[in-house]
């Protein structure tokens, strides 16, 4: 697989041919290569072999979308661009083959220098856990020196005078003489005793209740696309957690946020708009108003006698309006226009027409789903694009003087090309009668200034439709027209001749002042609105996310007016948002590209790009309004300088003050940079999401990676750490799958800590008790089966199913998952309070039962208490209090927790009784202690009622009182829940408004904008009233308000 140069394709005329670059933008849409002029006339592999030619070019580099080099043929140079250039991993459609000549190959290839290395991803929880741990090694062998720094103390001072341990025929383990030797000893001993402060099987567990958790996420039937049959998928369950403290995410548009769908819906002629439907964006603005969404009603729309008949859904149509469907544009008043209007949107293009042999059908294959979507909407309406040549196009349309449908052919004399600077695209054409015209379609604002003073007569109307399809979140182009004299189109023809054949640095610059030339003094004739067909319910999923506190950024491959308009379409930008652009396709970077210097243009570029983003962030930070919005809008260009050590510091200072970020015109390296770049200097859980190859080192850079099933290959799910089918699942992903992993998992950890510092300190303090002998307070199977047995499964269980709130609270109130990426239940206070926890029950535990059973008589002939019933005695006030701590703190108990609980309670008396029928030389002080010694001793029992509940108090105390005085929103939501209140929404809602914060992006904030600007309206409007009127304004009483 290599970077080839196009020397000449053989299925169209003039060496053009299409190529796919899923793999590489993520785009569908087809895009041109075309060969130089000098190599397509090369024919066969004959010619071929005689062709002698020298390419000179640029180094292997990332960049995708530019190419400098040139042809050296024998008696001149031809230069070459990315028109010439078919790279790795594109696709070759609709074109049988190719001549073509290796530049690139193997890692010195475009898409292999966009390409990073797989990293190994653990998440948050786990690594602070690991460092957890490493503190209670270091506890654990401070513990094990201070004990042995005891013993040796003891040994040397006071074991003298123990005279039953016949201290002069003493063994190395407390021989007075050699107090050094004991202690070393007794270090080594201790380690082991004391190791069950650390929770080895910690470990264990979390893969089981991961793996569990993840088998949720695969069977949750609301992230099921029936459509595709797609489920979600975990992928790996090491990172279910991080679903929960995601703080930003960084999104792919096409096939992510859309589904490469553009659909034609409304327009607008002669100042007339056309078009009924509603969009997604309307439909969910509507509903968060609480307003109902619906196209308007007009008796003059309908089509009549048909109006009842449903048509079938045509691809990239989607308009519906009786005046100019099914021909009735024809008994229009301004029918010339509307004519003129479609025959712009049927010539003025690059697709391809492809006839269906059997049903006579045509589709098209065009360079962009837009311009797909305009040829498909003038086919609908009449004017049928059906044959193109490199010289000519034919169009079957009805004629207003016959009423009948004619073809018409239009000699195709000069194509404008689209790019970036230009935001328009031109097509001189001549028709049957020798007329020759400039249609030209493009951005509105590069439309209106071309205009001439005859041709602005609808742009007021215009431009308020325009503002009306924006705020639809509808793609919109401008189209005009101008009628050529023969004289000056040939006169212009020359020059821009000239042009097309420059050899040089500046040719396009060139090009443009020759365009210039001819587009101008144009006639406005109206605008097009083409819905970028989002997914289903993404304005909502945004929403969602925003309002739960995760900032999103759009990192595409698409031009930058595509990027600002699907912004609008999913409510990450609005209106009334300052859009702080950085790009530098500006006059200061075509004049430096004009030099042709290299290093001038490096050196422009970059303080350009210092320039734009330092004036950015003054704007942002002299704002004096406090709810101000601002979204930045960064290029590809300006990215490459920006992601630099000099501007990268700036760049995010710059992108944290805003509510939205979109990056346009990217390359999937920097994609990977840009998810780097978040990752390290907002110190937040990333998101990584996406779903073609070009968004694989996105995904696998992200701590999280999540691919979306889509039309674009597996790359990116197979490269994912979860899968959806659609984006929307993202919402219920994070904020209930998430959340309740993240809450599970942290608690489930700070349990595990507190149980097994309670345990091992119980040990430590009987070792105080016992002189630092070394003697355990319990049997061997006590302390080998305490984290195997009877305690595991309550915590497992806990991990598994463990609910704050449910499903529907949480997506109710997503202002909840801000305590995860705040990670409120694994803080250091959350970790070390658990801990402190474990460390006060463990001494209630020890001290209340040893001075409970120390001078008290255990049995009815008045025996005392020996190890052996200390033990056990000690060891069931453990279980009992352990297990019980957890019904303390569980918030959502089920059948299976209860059975786990209750079920390693009993398991330790059916262990205790079983293991105490082995022999003695078996079961050792274990020997029918139950049955015999403790079952039958009232003190028993109540030693375990009065210590467990000693032990428990503080928690309960501290639990009652976090609740009632200083709860958190998820506590406040489940007891309302449990009140059988929740189902109240309003008034839930009404609780939990002054605990949310406010948001910038998203529907909420577009209804909430609107609600403003109208209150500041009224407000100005009062005031101007009450300045105005010369009467005096009585006060009325507040008590006519009253209800």
């Amino acid at each position: 697989m290599e970077d080839l140069f196009l020397l000449d394709g053989k299925s169209f005329e003039d060496g053009i041919c299409y190529v796919e670059t899923t793999n590489l933008d993520g785009e569908t849409n087809l895009k041109l290569k075309r060969s130089l002029e000098y190599t397509m006339d090369i024919d066969d592999d004959e010619d071929f072999d005689l062709f002698e030619a020298k390419i000179v070019c640029e180094d292997p580099n990332s960049q995708l979308y530019s190419f400098i080099g040139k042809l050296q043929i024998v008696d001149h140079e031809e230069p070459l661009g990315p028109q010439q250039i078919l790279l790795r991993d594109s696709k070759l459609r609709n074109t049988e083959y190719i001549y073509g000549a290796v530049i690139f190959s193997g890692h010195d290839t475009k898409v292999m220098q966009n390409s990073t290395p797989p990293p190994s991803k653990r998440s948050a929880i786990e690594k602070r856990m690991d460092l957890i741990i490493y503190m209670l090694f270091f506890v654990l062998f401070l513990m094990s020196l201070l004990g042995s720094i005891a013993l040796g103390i003891y040994t040397q001072k006071w074991t003298p005078n123990w005279w039953y341990l016949r201290p002069d025929d003493a063994n190395f383990y407390y021989n007075p003489g050699q107090p050094l030797l004991a202690a070393l000893f007794h270090l080594v001993t201790a380690l082991v005793l004391y190791g069950y402060l650390i929770p080895i099987s910690l470990y264990v567990s979390i893969e089981v209740v991961k793996v569990a958790q993840a088998l949720f996420i695969n069977r949750d039937l609301e992230m099921y696309y029936a459509e595709t049959d797609t489920p979600a998928c975990a992928r790996t369950s090491n990172l279910n957690e991080e679903l929960g403290q995601v703080g930003t995410i960084l999104s792919d548009k096409t096939g992510t946020l859309t589904c490469n769908q553009m659909e034609f819906v409304k327009c607008s002629i002669a100042g007339i708009s056309y078009g009924q439907g509603v969009t997604e964006v309307e439909i969910a603005a509507a509903q968060r108003q609480g307003k109902r969404a619906a196209p308007q009603e007009d008796s003059n729309l309908l089509i009549g006698e048909d109006s009842g008949l449903e048509k079938p859904h045509v691809k990239g149509f989607n308009f519906q309006d009786g005046r100019l469907m099914t021909n009735c544009w024809m008994q229009e008043k301004n029918a010339l226009q509307i004519q003129l209007f479609f025959r712009i949107l049927a010539t003025c293009h690059t697709a391809i027409p492809e006839k269906d042999e059997d049903s006579g059908q045509i589709s098209y294959e065009a360079e962009s789903p837009d311009e797909g979507a305009f040829v498909v909407a003038a086919r609908e309406l009449g004017f049928e694009f059906s044959k193109r040549t490199q010289s000519s196009l034919v169009i079957n349309e009805f004629d207003l003087d016959s009423g009948k449908r004619v073809t018409r052919k239009y000699n195709l004399l000069e194509l404008l090309e689209f790019s970036s600077a230009r935001k328009r695209m031109s097509v001189v054409v001549k028709d049957a009668e020798d007329n020759i015209f400039l249609f030209c379609k493009g951005a509105d604002s590069v439309i209106f200034e071309r205009l001439g003073k005859d041709g602005k007569e609808y742009k007021k109307a215009t431009t308020a439709h325009l503002s009306c399809y924006a705020d639809a979140g509808l793609r919109t182009l401008a189209l005009a027209y101008r009628k050529l004299d023969t004289s000056e189109y040939e006169t212009w023809s020359i020059e821009f001749m000239k042009a097309k054949t420059y050899v040089g640095a500046d040719r396009d610059t060139k090009l443009d002042e020759a365009s210039e030339l001819i587009e101008r003094d144009l006639i406005l004739v109206g605008c097009t609105a083409v819905e970028d067909k989002l997914q289903r319910g993404v304005p909502q999923c945004i929403d969602k996310l925003a309002q739960a506190g995760i900032k999103i950024w759009v990192l595409t491959g698409d031009k930058l007016e595509t990027a600002i308009n699907i912004g609008f379409a999913c409510s990450l930008l609005r209106q009334g948002m300052t859009q702080l652009v950085v790009s530098l396709e500006n006059d200061e970077m075509k004049m430096a590209e004009a030099l042709g210097n290299k290093e001038l243009i490096g050196k422009v570029s970059q303080e350009s790009t210092r320039q734009q983003i330092l004036s950015a962030k003054q704007q942002v930070e002299e704002e004096e309004e406090s709810d101000a919005a601002f979204a930045l809008i960064i290029d590809g260009k300006a990215l490459n300088f920006a992601l630099g050590q000099d501007l990268k510091a700036d760049l995010m200072d710059l992108a944290v003050k805003c509510s939205s970020v979109i990056c346009c015109r990217v390359s999937p390296k920097q994609k990977a940079m840009i998810t780097k770049l978040v990752k390290e200097s907002t110190r937040t859980i990333t998101l990584g999401v996406g779903d073609g190859a070009n968004d694989v080192g996105m995904i696998q850079e992200a701590h999280v990676g999540v691919g979306i099933s889509g039309v674009e290959g597996m790359q990116a799910t197979m490269a994912s750490d979860f899968s959806v089918a659609q984006f929307c699942y993202l919402e219920r992903l994070l904020l209930v799958h998430g959340s309740w992993c993240y809450k599970r998992i942290a608690l489930m950890i700070c349990y595990f800590f507190y149980k097994n510092i309670h345990f091992g300190f119980t040990i430590f303090y009987y070792e105080v008790y016992a002189a630092f002998s070394g003697q355990a307070a319990y049997n061997d199977w006590y302390m080998s089966l305490f984290n195997v047995f009877f305690t595991s499964l309550p915590v497992i269980a806990l991990g598994v199913l463990e609910q704050d709130v449910v499903a529907r609270l949480k997506l109710q109130f997503p202002h909840l998952y801000q305590q995860g990426i705040k990670n409120l239940h694994f803080g250091w206070v959350r970790i070390l309070g658990w801990m402190a926890n474990g460390l006060a029950s463990s001494l209630v535990v020890f001290y209340f039962t040893v001075n409970v059973l120390k001078h008290q008589a255990f049995r009815k002939g008045g025996q005392v208490t020996g190890l052996a019933v200390l033990g056990t005695t000690l060891y069931t006030c453990v279980v009992w209090t352990i297990n019980c701590q957890l019904v303390v703190f569980t918030k959502h108990f089920t059948w299976v927790q209860h059975a786990c609980i209750w079920g390693s309670i009993l398991s330790w008396y059916i262990f205790l009784i079983a293991y105490g029928f082995f022999p003695p030389t078996i079961s050792t002080t274990a020997y029918k202690i139950f049955i015999e010694v403790c079952a039958p001793s009232p003190l028993y029992w109540l030693t375990i009622l009065l210590v467990c509940t000693a032990a428990l108090i503080p928690s309960f105390v501290y639990k009652a009182f976090q609740n009632t005085f200083c709860p958190i929103d998820d506590q406040i939501i489940q007891e309302f829940s449990h009140m059988r209140k929740d189902r109240d929404s309003t008034w839930l809602t009404g609780v939990m408004e002054n605990r949310t914060f406010p948001v910038n992006v998203g529907i909420t904030a577009k209804a909430h904008q609107k609600g403003h600007s109208h209150e500041k309206k009224g407000k100005k409007a009062s005031q101007t009233r009450l300045a105005g009127s010369s009467k005096r304004v009585s006060p009325v009483s507040s008590h006519q308000f009253e209800p």
